[in-house]
């Protein structure tokens, strides 16, 4: 970065009320980086490309100041201006630096510390699952010590309409298309006592509705006996699902419902991950 940016800050005293001759400029320099990140996310938060007028709002500053910077961003690559001189944009740079972070963005590898945390913690099966040419399907894994005898292992493809990782890519995904057709030959497929678990006049919409408001999918011996879970989604940068972490137990020491320590657990960990993808509310 180049240095005339740090004239903006002055120098910071030292322990004892003094400006320490290495801790002023040293101070400055750190206040110039973080000035800079803030004017290079503040452009991103604009779309990748705007006005010199734009970010200086976005960042309450004047343009005279936004300016000195985003010439230091320019000499390094990470910022352009077009041709006309009215518009600045990511640059080359940039753009090679969010797809190196695009590439390490795997939900499944991102979601393991999680697994591990919830497993820990809560001694319950954790596992993270993506939706699949079957419908949704585990790809990884956590049993406590003392794992619930259940038929979920890596590979299983879980229901639509009676798992709560089904329930949750059910509620969350956007290609509905696919997601209510699948739903709908589930539903047709159901029992009457499944059935009469859901709203009579309008079962998959009341069913979305009620996930969405919760955050999060819980059930309570609907798709196994004895076995309830609570599953809730994840976000990539774009604000699609990519996968779904769900912890499940017996029910008998699980606490589904939405507000209860599980479901805060769950849902707190998923959001870590979704936040790591890059993903903002």
């Amino acid at each position: 970065m180049k240095s005339d940016a740090t004239q903006d800050s002055g120098p910071v005293p030292a322990e004892g009320g003094e400006a320490g001759p290495e801790r002023g400029p040293r101070r400055q320099r750190v206040q110039a980086a973080e000035t800079c990140l803030a004017v290079l996310k503040a452009l991103a938060d604009l779309g990748g490309r705007a006005s010199l007028t734009a970010i200086g709002a976005a960042l309450d500053e004047s343009p005279a100041k936004v300016h000195r910077y985003l010439a230091s961003l320019m000499a390094e690559g990470l910022v352009e201006q077009d041709r006309g001189g009215t518009q600045y944009a990511l640059g080359r740079e940039s753009i090679r630096i969010g797809l190196a972070a695009m590439r390490q963005n795997d939900p499944i590898r991102m979601a393991e510390p999680a697994l591990v945390h919830l497993r820990e913690s809560l001694q319950v099966t954790s596992f993270v699952a993506v939706m699949g040419n079957l419908g949704p399907t585990i790809v990884r894994i956590e049993e406590p010590s003392l794992p619930v005898t259940v038929n979920a292992r890596v590979g299983s493809v879980m229901s639509l309409l009676w798992s709560a990782t089904g329930r949750a890519f059910f509620a969350f995904m956007d290609d509905s298309a696919q997601i209510d057709a699948l739903a709908e030959r589930e539903l047709a497929a159901a029992l009457p006592a499944r059935r009469a678990l859901l709203d009579a006049r309008q079962p998959l919409q009341a069913l979305r509705e009620e996930i969405r408001a919760a955050g999060c999918a819980a059930i309570r011996d609907t798709n196994l006996p004895g076995i309830s879970a609570v599953a809730a989604p994840l976000f990539d940068y774009t604000g699609h699902v990519v996968a779904v972490l769900c912890a499940l137990g017996a029910s008998g020491g699980f606490d589904a419902e939405p507000e209860g320590k599980v479901a805060l657990a769950l849902r707190a960990e998923a959001a870590r991950v979704s936040a790591s993808m890059g993903y903002r509310p």
